[in-house]
């Protein structure tokens, strides 16, 4: 979380729920089948489990995720369960509540923590922690969070630090893929698992363990060749990669009276900018022009 300048999307920018249901439906037909609500955190959108619910609806969708930053779940595992959730992605950088506060300027780690107690409860078919690991601030507790979560059916996913705009990203701050696995491997025994062609992580049954890992390698083993997914913002535009620049506007297409052909049209021009191999990492603050937290989706 940014220390200060933070600027908020004024209300009427962001997406209804009737167009969010309307291009979700439309990229549905188009073969897209899993949907997965992010941020930013969505968990404080007024009424989510109505949005939920209509997307639960549309013909095709498949699975429907949700990435929290957990600090309402104990409250409401449940509702998004019931509501049509299938599966959630909880970011937790570190299991050290001073170091928690520091980065992400919330003394909330005791409650987080009973989220993921209560998302365990509510046996959601996929339940996964995102850990961004940086050298120097938390790459120490890697073997911490196996050993906190070995027990419980969830997947930790160690993510290579990457680049974006006021996320204070230095070269030197990113612990390499192979660097983390040679670590958790001095510790434990680890089994690759097949996760597929599309699979964005290097997953991992870890020994004597209920709980498995997976490595997101964006920076030093890119998946880009078979990357399948796009981003559509909060406030209506399209990104085809999480680090290009802000695509096409929906929305203001939407709202100029676009019929979905025309939206469809757009779209595909969109998905066709994807590339082949994202720049090198030094690059790509310069190719993203917003900061992730305010990237949302």
């Amino acid at each position: 979380m940014p220390q200060e300048n933070m600027q908020w999307t004024p209300r009427q920018d962001i997406l209804t729920f009737e167009e969010i249901g309307r291009l979700a439906n439309l990229l549905a037909q188009m073969g897209v089948n899993k949907v997965r609500l992010t941020g930013g955190e969505p968990t404080t959108r007024k009424d989510l489990t109505h949005l939920i619910q209509k997307l639960r609806n549309i013909s095709g969708i498949g699975p429907l995720l949700l990435t929290t930053n957990g600090a309402a779940l104990e409250r409401t595992a449940v509702q998004l369960r019931d509501a049509g959730v299938t599966g959630l992605n909880i970011s937790l950088d570190t299991l050290d509540r001073q170091r928690f506060h520091e980065i992400t300027r919330r003394d909330q780690l005791e409650q987080v923590m009973r989220g993921i107690k209560a998302a365990v409860a509510a046996q959601f078919e996929s339940l996964k922690i995102n850990v961004v690991v940086m050298s120097g601030i938390n790459d120490h507790e890697m073997c911490d969070f196996i050993s906190t979560f070995r027990d419980d059916p969830i997947e930790i996913r160690f993510i290579e630090f990457m680049p974006f705009l006021s996320n204070d990203w230095e070269r030197g701050k990113m612990v390499p893929y192979a660097q983390m696995r040679s670590r958790i491997e001095s510790a434990y025994s680890l089994r690759p698992i097949d996760s597929g062609p599309n699979a964005v992580a290097k997953e991992f049954e870890v020994e004597g363990a209920t709980a498995r890992i997976g490595f997101i390698t964006s920076m030093t083993e890119h998946f880009c060749d078979g990357c399948n997914r796009i981003r559509l913002t909060a406030d209506g535009h399209l990104k085809a990669c999480l680090f290009s620049r802000t695509g096409p506007s929906l929305r203001d297409a939407m709202r100029a009276g676009a019929r979905d052909d025309e939206l469809e049209s757009m779209i595909r021009e969109a998905v066709n900018t994807k590339w082949a191999a994202h720049p090198p990492m030094t690059q790509l603050t310069q190719t993203n022009d917003r900061p992730m937290i305010s990237i949302g989706g």
